[in-house]
């Protein structure tokens, strides 16, 4: 029996992973992961390209894989280094039939799959790639990716209406046993270069196809949360007002195809209204970020955008680009939501608007710096999702109304009218009225060194005057 090598990507499950089930099917598998040292790097805006959070994530997913897999009776490879040149190796030492992953669609996935395909050719090893990290399958869209509409609206009421989404597959039931070969240990982070000083504590979030599967349980099922989603996921504070379900999503411990089926299941069996329809509803701007960097490509991630818009003017202020990272602009509801992203590597889609928003809008800082620190920071860093938003929300990408603005003060008296959430994040305000500190620049220091906070000291003063 020829073996067949199945080369782990963002796709890190059994269930529902069909290009592992199509391996299963040509020979035996031989499961690899290669962790890529490039991507713990610095980048030259001074922070790593994956954070200490995502790394954490991606480490803990790796071993629930690895031990999914020793329980079908196979294991999980594990190498560190160039993934073109690492698989290559492995195939040509086991004479493998053929290389299987899953097809990317981005410009640093799509290279590594093309100077894969390189090396495997030499070889005469065929490469086969298999689209599945979408809820609808790009073979099933009722238009050609070029004709993809320009605005979201139209494209969900075009895919409600004409597209169908696939079955959800199951896990495979046998696997062969591993021979012959060393599988390599998962590194520690500290193996991967980070500082003890760097290394999160234990939150909410755990990776893992086992923890995507109990959070969607818990989710859907045992506290039917997902009858309320639409009321609740603007919600700012604890972990129930949304399925909290994208950190899974972005590795491919849980696919999109299970989580429909399962809101499908609940609506046949307990009840269907606007909420359950939502969950859908996100995965599908899930999709479509997904096809617009399909159908704009290395456009996604230029200065100018997806509109190649030259006109905007972007500011290179480090010194404000940093307190922004850090949550120290003044503005207390922009800060509250970066600290909380600091601390735990996570932000609500509220906040991100909003702090997207501010960045852009307020700040008029580049765009893509913002982009970039999302996709170091972010346990649920997905790069469409991720660069598709940042383009949507700086006015170059696919919203059809490009000044669309957030008022912070607006949004915070809306969503977080008590000023709880902030209070939470920002504890030296605890002190100051809401009233206050949803309008924290439009107050002297005097008034506000009268509830004990000191301008400078204690928290800083505000580096912009908002409308």
């Amino acid at each position: 029996m020829r073996d067949i090598l199945f080369w782990f990507r963002d796709d890190l499950r059994l269930d529902d992973n069909e290009a592992l089930l199509r391996a299963s099917d040509l020979g035996r598998v031989l499961p690899v992961y290669i962790i890529d040292p490039a991507f713990f790097k610095k980048t030259k805006l001074g922070f790593r390209k994956t954070g200490a959070f995502r790394a954490k994530f991606l480490l803990e997913s790796l071993k629930d894989l690895k031990v999914g897999l020793q329980a079908k009776g196979s294991d999980l490879i594990v190498r560190i280094g160039k993934p073109e040149e690492v698989l290559a190796e492995i195939a040509q030492q086991r004479d493998a039939l053929y290389v299987l992953a899953s097809k990317a669609v981005t410009q640093e996935e799509t290279s590594q799959e093309h100077k894969l395909s390189l090396e495997l050719k030499r070889l005469n090893i065929d490469l086969e790639l298999v689209w599945q990290a979408t809820l609808y399958h790009v073979r099933d869209l009722p238009f050609q990716i070029k004709f993809l509409p320009d605005v979201f609206t139209d494209f969900r009421k075009i895919m409600d209406k004409q597209a169908t989404v696939r079955d959800a597959n199951p896990a495979p039931d046998f696997m062969h046993p591993l021979t012959d070969i060393e599988t390599g240990e998962i590194p520690s982070l500290e193996e991967l270069g980070f500082g003890k000083e760097e290394i999160p504590g234990e939150n909410f979030f755990k990776g893992g196809e086992t923890a995507a599967l109990a959070r969607l349980n818990e989710f859907i099922w045992e506290t039917e949360n997902i009858k309320n989603y639409k009321n609740t996921r603007n919600g700012l504070l604890g972990n129930n007002f949304s399925s909290k379900l994208s950190p899974w999503i972005s590795l491919g411990c849980i696919s999109p195809r299970r989580i429909y089926s399962e809101v499908k299941k609940f609506e046949e069996q307990v009840v269907k209204n606007e909420s359950t329809y939502w969950v859908i509803f996100e995965l599908i701007w899930r999709d479509y970020f997904h096809l617009v960097a399909l159908k704009y490509g290395v456009r996604l991630f230029k200065r100018c955008g997806i509109q190649h818009d030259l006109v905007k003017n972007w500011r290179m202020d480090k010194t404000q680009f940093q307190q922004w990272m850090d949550g120290e602009t003044g503005i207390p509801f922009v800060d509250a939501n970066m600290r909380e992203l600091k601390e735990t590597g996570y932000m609500s889609n509220r906040g991100r608007q909003i702090v997207t928003s501010f960045f852009t809008k307020d700040l008029k800082l580049e765009w893509w710096w913002g982009a970039m620190y999302f996709e170091s920071v972010l346990i649920d860093y997905d790069v469409c999702s991720n660069w598709g938003n940042w383009n949507y929300l700086a006015g170059i990408g696919n919203d059809p109304r490009p000044n669309r603005y957030f008022n912070i003060t607006k949004q915070g008296e809306k969503y977080d009218p008590e000023a709880e959430y902030i209070k939470n994040w920002l504890p030296e305000l605890k002190n100051l009225p809401a009233e206050i500190l949803h309008n924290f620049d439009k107050y002297h220091a005097e008034q506000i060194n009268q509830y004990g906070v000191e301008l400078g000291i204690d928290y800083p003063a505000p580096i912009i005057q908002m409308p």
